[in-house]
This record gives C-alpha cells, structure tokens and sequence, in this order.
C-alpha cells in the first residue's frame, strides 16, 4: 500500500454533500487520485452511510478511499485506510483494527511532529497549513518554509530505501503549485478549490496541468 500511496499526488479531502458521488467522480476523471472524506458533523451512522457512497465511486474507479479520524468506521466501510490528526486515535492503534495492508495518515504541523511521524507505522504525512485556511479553523500557518523542512526530514530519515510521501496542505490552487513544488514538495491535498468549483472536473484538471508544468520545470 505505501508504493500506492507514492503512486498518488492529487489529494482531495472533501466535506459530505448532497452530490457526493457525482462529485467524486467528477474530480477522479479530472485527475485526483486519492479521496478522503472529512466531516466533523456526522454522527456514527449517517457518516457510515455516507462513506459507502464514497467509497463504491473510488473502488469503481480505482482509486484509494480513506475516511477521517474513525479506523473504526474505516473498517465498517471497507475503507482503504484512515487519516488521524495529532488528537485522534494512535498510530498502533489504527494499525490494530485495520491491518498492516491499509492506509494510515498522520496530519503534522511543525517539524517535530513531522519527526515524530517519519517514526510512526504510517504510510505517508501531511505538512500544513502553509498558510491559513477556514478548514482549519484557529490553526496557525506553518509557511512555505515548513514545506523545505519536511522534505530534508524525509530524505533523510534513517531505515528507509525511499523518503516517506508527504502532502501538503492549505490554500492548494494551481497559482500556488509552483510555490509549493519549488520547496521541495510533489504531493498536494486540496478542499476548498475543488469543494467549492462549479466545475470540479475542469478544477481538477487545472490543478493537475499545474503540478505537470511544475514538474517539468523543478524536477
């Protein structure tokens, strides 16, 4: 599962909403290539329903489903994996109830966090907020530079063949791309330019022409 996760670059973290499936696949056919679904209003049962649906359009459509915060939920659904913030349940114990075949996520924001997490069973990390974003309300950006940090961090960690994947998250559009691919970074999750597109395919689509041109010009 982790030579999938380094297979994957364009990250949506999404909200539930009432087009959830039409929305889904609207982002996968314009190049996303990883979901999760986030919602923090959901209680147990209209969130498991609601994972289904997502779940059944990233499985028809081949590309990795991963529920947020809940592995226990990860698993009723038969998620690929689960995202845990620094809050949520531990590492091990997502391990314990999903398997050592899932995805597991770690959301860091400063350097010793990312650290902390290049020492976990995880199978990739996200670095962010770069800069501030209402999806992360009170969360103080990290800045451009935690961007350069975590890549040094991950190219050197001891024990691995190859760097651990990390995504960077807040304020993803293609005009920021660049930015972010000339710190150091290849993998971005994306909310807000494609949650809140009228045309999520066409959306997709630009962030993935970005992230092609940028990766011609930095790699």
């Amino acid at each position: 599962m982790s030579l999938m996760i380094s297979q994957r670059s364009l990250y949506l973290c999404t909200p539930d909403r009432a087009d959830l499936a039409a929305f889904l696949s609207d982002c996968i056919a314009g190049g996303v290539d990883i979901v999760q679904l986030r919602d923090k209003h959901l209680d147990a049962r209209p969130l498991i329903a609601r994972a289904r649906i997502a779940q059944r359009v990233c499985t028809d459509l081949g590309v990795p489903f991963i529920l947020n915060d809940r592995p226990d939920l990860a698993l009723e659904v038969g998620a690929d994996g689960v995202h845990l913030g620094q809050d949520d349940a531990p590492i091990a114990l997502a391990r314990k109830i999903l398997g050592i075949e899932a995805i597991v996520g770690l959301s860091t924001h400063h350097p010793d966090e990312f650290t902390n997490g290049l020492g976990e069973e995880v199978d990739y990390l996200s670095a962010g907020p770069v800069v501030a974003t209402p999806t992360k309300p009170g969360r103080q950006p990290t800045g451009i530079d935690y961007i350069n940090r975590a890549r040094e961090l991950a190219d050197a960690w001891p024990g691995r063949t190859t760097p651990l994947p990390f995504f960077v998250t807040g304020g993803v559009t293609p005009d920021s791309i660049p930015g972010i691919f000339n710190a150091g970074a290849r993998r971005v999750v994306v909310v807000r330019y494609l949650t809140e597109s009228d045309d999520p395919r066409r959306a997709a689509r630009a962030l993935r022409e970005a992230m092609n041109r940028a990766s011609e010009m930095f790699d």
